[in-house]
């Protein structure tokens, strides 16, 4: 079970979120200030997110190249507003090792096709779910799409990691969603859980299920001596 620190990004800090929330902030300090509190726990990789882009859709690239100068040589997981292929390359151009793509995976028909015969295994697709289904634009709109029926479409294109997200619980410290990560991991495909992730417990729990990795956001602030 691989432990993934999140670093959030909104303007120029790193932030957490409550459930998504763009005006629920539990927390915020400078990037590069977080960064080197984030790289002083020896990362084997850090989960990093601009907001901002998912919101608006255009990720920040300038930003994302900072952060790479930033981890020294720790390779990153990047998401937030990447809506094509030429996009996600770009963004791997600058140094990161794999791209978490959700909104552009599911609104045509044919792009979860393309963006795996584009990118391969540094390609993750994002499945943000509320309520059981699948939400996108910085889990502003739904999808109509159930969990399961993603899931079919993951494996039918060959999908080999997906990242998903409990939305309900992110940054709640109210556990993971187990069951619904023992429904994912059920597919064959490798999991990376989110949301409500709080603690060593919680890390065993999910391994328990199948997941390969975690990523933990507000409970990455306790390890650090910080307070949301």
């Amino acid at each position: 079970m691989q432990l993934i620190p999140a670093i959030d990004l909104l303007g120029d800090d790193a932030v957490r979120l409550e459930k998504g929330d763009y005006e629920r902030v539990l927390f915020r300090q400078p990037r590069a200030e977080f960064f080197s509190r984030v790289l002083a726990t020896h990362p084997a990789l850090i989960h990093v997110v601009d907001l901002e882009g998912a919101r608006v859709g255009a990720l920040r690239h300038d930003v994302i190249a900072h952060c790479v100068a930033l981890a020294h040589g720790v390779p990153l997981q990047v998401s937030g507003g990447i809506r094509s292929l030429d996009a996600a390359r770009s963004v791997l151009a600058t140094g990161v090792r794999r791209v978490i793509l959700g909104t552009a995976l599911w609104e045509a028909p044919d792009a979860l096709d393309q963006f795996v015969e584009g990118l391969g295994e540094r390609l993750v697709a994002a499945l943000d779910v509320r309520d059981g289904q699948l939400v996108v634009r910085g889990w502003l709109a739904g999808t109509g799409l159930g969990i399961d029926e993603a899931l079919d479409r993951c494996v039918r294109a060959g999908v080999t990691r997906v990242h998903v997200t409990a939305v309900s619980r992110d940054g709640t410290m109210s556990g993971p969603d187990l069951d619904l990560y023992a429904r994912v991991c059920a597919s064959g495909l490798k999991v990376v859980a989110a949301g409500g992730v709080r603690d060593d417990a919680d890390l065993d729990a999910l391994a328990r299920v199948g997941c390969e990795g975690a990523v933990m956001g507000v409970g990455l602030l306790a390890r650090l001596g910080l307070e949301a």
